[in-house]
């Protein structure tokens, strides 16, 4: 394949504060070269794409994605799949999300063992679209905690796997490991549709969290948790969590402890999911499940977070049926309009910071020499306007590892335009 050079575009690296003219060559699936400024070199070798009127910017990451969620209203509806129907339901969703300019993305949870792990080895071996991913465990619960959907009458699966004790942990936590996870995942608190185990409540045990990440730690595996309480995040990070999920009711005692640890932990909110439940949902429901005041600690956690300067990805809680995937980057402009970031801070979040929890922060996140070629042209001014990422008609390239899904100079995906929900 010849080298394609990028010309006309504005650029953001994914670290200036602003935008800058310029012109970008790749070679294989690497950045080359960048040459700023409004005249470029001539290079006849090279494949040439127009982007005037288009930002040139890093394909985005996906902080707390479930490409395994496959559009329920109730948790227990995972548990209803065969394998075999959820294995290519997950493979939609995954070429969804790259047509919609995630090329990577942060497995939070895979709903069943080895959907994650499986998709993961398919992508990177060609077999199937979609971004780059670390795979995940299913969401590790305790009986009567979040992910456990059994009833005495019914035996009911859900997305968690369940384990009591420290030695039921270690074992659940290897098995994953076997299964040849990137991430493993533990519920520590509970969550507001739990009629037994609420947001505030933290059914795990601390000597079950150091089992397992005790574990996870021997096998150099990533620990993400679901953390809504304020006892949960502190535990957390007592602990060595390296990614903790929501922290909606955080405290200043745990809010100074994440300030502590902020040169090793990653944050994620998962908005969406609580935003849409409010905004766009049946607001008796939202009501009845004290969402309302849960999306208001959320927005006050998050503008004190910003402002000790944590690391927070984008990523919130997709796959549901009031969170339809297609929807994700809805949570940089979330994080502008509620959080009080700047639109560059914000896209930073599923950029540079994105490729950080990736543990990619030297290959991808950026536009620049040497980095892989994850690269979006998107009309407008992202760095003034980030909605317009959210809608496919605006990403007129998309491309991952330097090929082509999507190519300005035809218009369309690779395989077909797939569209969904904006």
């Amino acid at each position: 394949m010849s080298d394609i050079t990028i010309k006309g575009a504005q650029i953001w690296d994914g670290v200036s504060e602003t935008r800058y003219p310029g012109t970008v060559t790749i070679s294989g699936n690497k950045i080359t070269a960048i040459h700023k400024g409004e005249v470029a070199p001539a290079d006849t070798s090279s494949e040439v794409i127009d982007g005037t009127g288009h930002t040139l910017m890093p394909g985005m990451v996906e902080g707390h994605c479930h490409p395994s969620f496959t559009g329920i209203n109730d948790p227990w509806e995972l548990g209803q799949l065969s394998p075999e129907d959820h294995m290519l339901q997950t493979a939609g969703n995954l070429r969804l999300l790259l047509s919609h300019g995630f090329t990577s993305i942060f497995e939070a949870a895979s709903a069943k063992p080895l959907l994650g792990v499986v998709a993961r080895d398919a992508i990177n071996s060609g077999l199937l679209d979609g971004p780059r991913m670390r795979a995940a465990s299913p969401e590790v619960t305790t009986t009567a905690g979040l992910g456990d959907e059994r009833k005495r009458h019914i035996y009911q699966e859900s997305f968690g796997l369940i384990a009591d004790g420290a030695l039921e942990m270690r074992r659940t936590a290897r098995e994953c490991v076997r299964d040849g996870v990137d991430n493993l995942k533990i519920n520590i608190s509970g969550d507001e549709f739990v009629s037994f185990a609420k947001a505030e409540v933290t059914p795990l045990e601390d000597d079950e969290l150091a089992a397992f990440v005790s574990v996870a730690k021997t096998y150099g595996k990533t620990v993400a948790a679901h953390a809504r309480s304020s006892e949960s995040v502190k535990m957390a990070v007592r602990h060595g969590v390296d990614c903790i999920y929501h922290c909606d009711f955080a405290d200043e005692e745990a809010l100074d402890m994440l300030e502590e640890a902020k040169d090793r932990v990653i944050l994620g909110p998962a908005f969406g999911l609580v935003h849409n439940a409010t905004k766009e949902g049946d607001a008796a429901v939202a009501e009845e499940l004290n969402l309302y005041r849960k999306f208001e600690a959320t927005c006050a956690v998050y503008h004190e977070v910003r402002k000790r300067g944590l690391r927070v990805a984008v990523g919130g809680d997709y796959g549901f049926a009031i969170t339809p995937m297609g929807q994700n980057a809805r949570d940089i402009e979330h994080f502008v309009r509620y959080f009080g970031y700047s639109p560059v801070e914000a896209l930073r979040c599923a950029t540079t910071v994105g490729a950080e929890l990736m543990q990619m922060e030297d290959q991808i996140g950026q536009v620049k020499e040497g980095f892989l070629a994850d690269l979006l042209l998107v009309k407008g001014d992202v760095t003034q306007d980030v909605s317009l990422v959210q809608h496919q008609e605006n990403l007129s390239m998309i491309m991952k590892d330097g090929v082509m899904f999507k190519d300005p100079r035809s218009g369309i995906n690779a395989g077909g335009l797939i569209r969904a929900a904006e």
